[in-house]
């Protein structure tokens, strides 16, 4: 099992600190929310709680995620910096491919992309861009950036996007791409993970929930004809610290990396010591 925590404050020497005990205590990565901007009032139903209500006020201080995760690569060396989950349809993708090459080689190839379409419809029409066709230019983007990291002369026409006879450097330091992980729960979320994606990133209220989302996603992979391995990313968030029992059950269902704690809560540093004494040194 591979264990992950969150980018959580927003101050740079608390950044630092953090990362760095995750670093020194073995976490495999840190993982960082993402949102541009945040209504007052909003219809959109939040998908990851039972009530649709996104528990997060609208004066929440989210950072830039690729920005912080460089910082976060300058003071470490050794663990993976991952956004969870970048809404990639909200931005230009030319801009977003050039930030992604740019974190890969600044951290020496150690960035996971996840990424997502988005369910905030107000956040999408604050910045003026289309929330109906966000699944296509999901896809086309990906497709695109995968292009402009790997080829010495990409090539790609797309409904919402195309490039040609243009050049694009530097590449990514991980080739063809660094690891893409998709999140979401629906249905095309889970297809669009098997079929695009190196990895899938999960929220589970409770473990029952994450192995009834897993078994989903493993019959897509079979209805796909998927044999690359899928690597499972998932956020327990039942309320409670994860425990060692958890993580047994978690590894399971099928589960490869456990993300502990919450994206805009940080974990403490006798609380993360005493995670690795009590959990990681005994699963």
């Amino acid at each position: 099992m591979k264990f992950g925590t969150f980018i959580a404050r927003i101050r740079g020497e608390a950044i630092a600190a953090d990362v760095r005990r995750a670093e020194a205590l073995g976490f495999e990565s840190v993982w960082i929310a993402d949102h541009v901007i945040l209504p007052i009032r909003a219809e959109s139903a939040y998908p990851y709680s039972a009530d649709g209500r996104f528990p997060v006020p609208p004066d929440a201080p989210f950072l830039d995620p690729l920005m912080a995760l460089t910082y976060a690569a300058a003071v470490t060396s050794k663990i993976r910096l991952a956004t969870g989950i970048f809404v990639l349809p909200m931005r230009n993708a030319f801009v977003t491919a050039k930030a992604v090459a740019t974190l890969d080689h600044l951290s020496q190839g150690r960035f996971i992309f996840g990424v997502g379409v988005g369910w905030f419809r107000e956040e999408f029409e604050a910045m003026g861009m289309k929330f109906e066709d966000r699944a296509l230019r999901t896809r086309e983007y990906i497709e695109l950036m995968i292009e402009l990291w790997s080829k010495s002369e990409p090539l790609y026409k797309g409904k919402t996007v195309q490039t040609e006879g243009m050049r694009f450097m530097p590449k990514t330091v991980q080739q063809p791409h660094p690891p893409i992980v998709f999140g979401g729960s629906t249905e095309p979320s889970l297809k669009r993970a098997v079929r695009l994606g190196d990895g899938w990133y999960g929220i589970a209220n409770s473990l029952d929930q994450a192995r009834a989302m897993i078994e989903r996603l493993r019959e897509h992979q079979r209805a796909q004809g998927r044999t690359r391995p899928l690597e499972v990313t998932l956020s327990l968030r039942t309320g409670k610290p994860l425990s060692a029992d958890d993580v047994r059950g978690l590894a399971d269902i099928g589960v490869d990396r456990a993300l502990v704690g919450l994206p805009m809560k940080a974990i403490e540093a006798s609380d993360i010591e005493r995670f690795r004494a009590e959990v990681m040194d005994k699963v």
